[in-house]
């Protein structure tokens, strides 16, 4: 079976053609730059909302090689890298963030990808980076940043348990219900990571940090 790629039968496992990648590194690139229109005045092209974005998904990538965690069958706690894609919706608003943790997650399925079947890779990369981008919704309340961390990281959470039942369940232990072990399984890397940006972001001089990035953005 071809989509973008080929089914391995023997490793229980979905491979990208050249041709592949192609296609999704080109998804990339029209992606944020229609992240930048949307982000720029009067929802204009702007250079300056296209070199955030970009910057959000480079540090996202580069601190998702920085693992504390990393489990067997996908899932990892890193450095911060939810973050970044979280903090271009604080930047931009939902549908900019939203945008940009899709094409995020496109670029993860390049880098790092760990797929069983179509509608999982859909689920695991542009569905659950995209929602990082949910955090924009909240831009606007009282400390919208952390809430929208909260909001951006639960979105992806959902994602990825829903996938677990669905694609992951036949590695549930005996006597296990398959959706209680996928949030356990999901909780283990994703909580962790969740609650130490949070205590970072409490930290009032980041939190000042921060404000002068949004100005300059």
């Amino acid at each position: 079976m071809s989509f973008l790629g080929f089914w391995s039968e023997e490793a229980g496992s979905f491979l990208l053609t050249p041709a592949g990648n192609i296609v999704f590194i080109a998804a990339i690139l029209i992606l944020l730059i229609v992240a930048a229109k949307l982000g720029g005045k009067n929802h204009k092209f702007s250079a300056k909302s296209l070199a955030f974005c970009a910057l959000a998904m480079a540090l996202a990538t580069v601190t998702s090689f920085i693992k504390f965690i990393n489990l067997p069958m996908g899932g990892s706690f890193t450095l911060f890298s939810m973050f970044f894609i979280c903090f271009t919706g604080y930047l931009y608003g939902a549908k900019v963030g939203i945008i940009t943790g899709v094409a995020y997650g496109l670029l993860q399925l390049i880098i790092d990808p760990y797929i069983v079947h179509p509608a999982q890779l859909v689920i695991d990369y542009p569905l659950a980076f995209g929602a990082l981008g949910l955090a924009g919704i909240l831009r606007k309340s009282k400390n919208r940043l952390i809430k929208g961390v909260l909001l951006g990281t639960a979105g992806r959470y959902i994602c990825h348990v829903i996938t677990g039942v669905i694609f992951f369940g036949i590695y549930t232990p005996e006597g296990m219900n398959p959706l209680l072990y996928s949030i356990t399984y999901n909780a283990t890397y994703i909580v962790p990571e969740l609650i130490l940006t949070v205590i970072v972001l409490s930290v009032p001089a980041v939190k000042n940090a921060l404000k002068t990035v949004k100005n300059m953005a």
